[in-house]
């Protein structure tokens, strides 16, 4: 029984630096200041996290107005455009901006392209978080893209002052596809002085595309909101997967999804605490996938520094005495 039968588990998967960072701010600011901290929106895309940080106080809103005047208010990672915060100081709010710095550096690069006469077309997602939040820096020099069929039909202001951004969890390949339509439409079309997409997504899906061609069923551990964790998905089937599946927790996994199978790969997208796939494991150790085989692609050191306002505020804290 389970001769044969392997789990190949990929490298990295979980945590990004962003979503770590992002975290760890709300776990600070209930520590330093105390329940309640409003969070607009969910700090990253995944529900386990949200509900953890609802259990120590946080309350998550979906815009300010639900937040009471004077009140603490973190920003999610997915960052926010500039009417935000400027509702946020109309309101006196106290703010922490949790914002991923690889989505704060999109955001610069949108209002500096914007400052110098270009039009921008931002490959993404319509009403994904990060998308709104880039858009609202410049959205009379900003044309939203979704993917190739989208590119086709586009209509710019002008052809020879235009640039493309994208949303930093979409899939590279789609990306490049949906450009690759845009730079024959448009021949003058600029590329972004660094690439958009964060190192985090192309990471995991690299290590996706690794294990996919041996996997007879993909399990990607993730939720429905978070865009990388269904790329990972798509991604898992294009390289050759026999099926592929996303779930939230163990419990959602199906029987019926296995049979026959031998070699199951399995991945978390970048909001994902490593906990849920241990429980994956636990889950398929139980019916004879005992082997694990970890197949690492790519080493991640980066580690990003807590909010300024925050780290100022945690220097300046009496020292608890022993």
């Amino acid at each position: 029984m389970g001769e044969g039968k392997r789990v190949l588990l990929a490298a990295p998967r979980g945590y990004c630096a962003g979503v770590d960072r992002a975290v760890v701010t709300v776990e600070k600011a209930l520590e330093h200041y105390g329940a309640p901290v409003y969070v607009r929106k969910q700090i990253v895309h995944n529900k386990y996290v949200v509900k953890a940080l609802e259990e120590r106080g946080a309350v998550f809103v979906d815009e300010l107005d639900e937040v009471p005047e004077g009140s603490l208010v973190v920003f999610s990672a997915h960052g926010v455009a500039p009417s935000v915060h400027e509702e946020a100081e109309e309101r006196q709010l106290r703010t922490i901006d949790a914002t991923c710095p690889l989505v704060t550096k999109v955001h610069a690069e949108a209002r500096r392209f914007s400052a110098e006469g270009y039009h921008i077309v931002l490959v993404g997602h319509e009403g994904h978080e990060e998308v709104v939040g880039t858009m609202g820096e410049a959205p009379a020099s900003i044309t939203l893209v979704e993917d190739p069929a989208d590119a086709a039909g586009v209509t710019v202001p002008d052809e020879d002052r235009l640039v493309w951004l994208s949303q930093t969890t979409l899939s590279v390949d789609e990306t490049l596809a949906t450009v690759d339509v845009l730079k024959e439409r448009f021949p003058n079309l600029i590329s972004p002085p660094s690439d958009d997409i964060c190192y985090a997504t192309q990471n995991r899906q690299a290590a996706v595309k690794a294990i996919a061609p041996q996997s007879d069923v993909v399990i990607v551990v993730g939720s429905g909101n978070s865009s990388n964790s269904v790329r990972l998905v798509e991604v898992a089937l294009e390289a050759g997967a026999g099926s592929a599946h996303r779930v939230d927790y163990a419990e959602e996994l199906e029987e019926a999804w296995f049979e026959g199978a031998t070699t199951i790969g399995l991945t978390s997208g970048a909001s994902v605490p490593e906990i849920l796939v241990d429980d994956v494991l636990a889950w398929l150790r139980a019916r004879g996938y005992r082997t694990v085989e970890e197949v690492s692609t790519a080493e991640e050191t980066l580690i990003f520094a807590l909010p300024p306002e925050l780290r100022r505020e945690l220097r300046s804290a009496p020292r608890p005495s022993a």
